[in-house]
């Protein structure tokens, strides 16, 4: 593990994407930043898409994370939504490998868990536990910045365990976690 980092944390959305920053220095977190990215202003769904795209392209660029840490999609009732939700989490994911970032996904009561110790808290008992651990000031009207922060502190407090998650930089990344899975090829003419 590096003695600097930078993590990225992202709470995708059609309506408000969250997203929150932490820089790593020796185990310790400090703040970076946490915002929103409002898209309900936007009627056309695939306007919104390329906005998230642009957006999280631009977050990279001028914060330099060397990890994304992304909410998954929480699963409903309404496929529509969860299409939608699914969408915008690919996008922002596409734009996080088209730079070569690692990225690892976390269900939503894992982030929870990880934040409160309750996998079923509430956006304002995480956002006020946010608040103790990296001693903010004030939060957010919405809460959106710090479901995408708790995501970031989430990865942070899974950081260096054998699974966090399931993670996302590559096919050679993938072969080489996964050696014990691999088998030999049978030679030609029959068995080994």
């Amino acid at each position: 593990m590096a003695n600097e980092r930078i993590i990225l944390g992202i709470d995708p959305g059609t309506t408000i994407m969250g997203f929150g920053l932490i820089k790593v220095v020796n185990k310790k977190m400090e703040f970076l930043q946490l915002n929103e990215l409002q898209l309900s202003k936007y009627d056309n769904h695939y306007q919104k898409l390329k906005i998230i795209f642009e957006r999280t392209i631009e977050l990279i660029e001028s914060h330099h994370p060397d990890e994304i840490a992304i909410e998954a999609p929480f699963f409903g009732k309404n496929v529509q939504s969860m299409l939608k939700l699914g969408r915008a989490q690919g996008v922002a994911m596409a734009a996080g490998l088209s730079r070569g970032i690692p990225i690892t996904e976390y269900e939503p009561k894992k982030i929870k868990m990880a934040i409160t110790g309750n996998g079923n808290a509430s956006k304002e008992q995480v956002a006020k536990m946010l608040q103790q651990l990296l001693g903010l000031k004030t939060l957010p009207k919405n809460l959106d910045s710090t479901d995408g922060l708790a995501a970031a502190v989430c990865h942070f407090f899974n950081s260096g365990r054998l699974e966090i998650g399931k993670s996302y930089s590559g096919w050679d990344a993938f072969v080489k976690q996964n050696e014990s899975r691999i088998s030999s090829p049978t030679p030609k003419g029959g068995a080994k």
